[in-house]
């Protein structure tokens, strides 16, 4: 069975890499982005891994978009890059 995680700040340096490694391991990735913010996909496009990942929406600061999102997902791992 395919592990899935769930990676926030994806868009970033250390969610870029961390995408791209998993992936290798044949990971199934779900990015969460900020519905707020325009998403910055350069480094995922940069990469080769952007067609490859599927992006939501979470809100950190909202427990219960949280809950939301990883009742959805279900991931098996769950990442906060710093």
């Amino acid at each position: 069975m395919t592990k899935r995680a769930l990676i926030t700040g994806i868009t970033g340096q250390d969610g870029a890499y961390l995408s791209q490694f998993l992936l290798t391991k044949g990971y199934e990735v779900f990015g969460a982005v900020r519905r707020t913010s325009s998403i910055n996909t350069g480094r995922l496009s940069e990469l080769g891994v952007l067609d490859e990942i599927n992006m939501v929406s979470m809100e950190l600061a909202e427990i219960t978009n949280i809950q939301r999102v990883v009742e959805e997902v279900e991931p098996d791992e769950i990442y906060n890059p710093r």
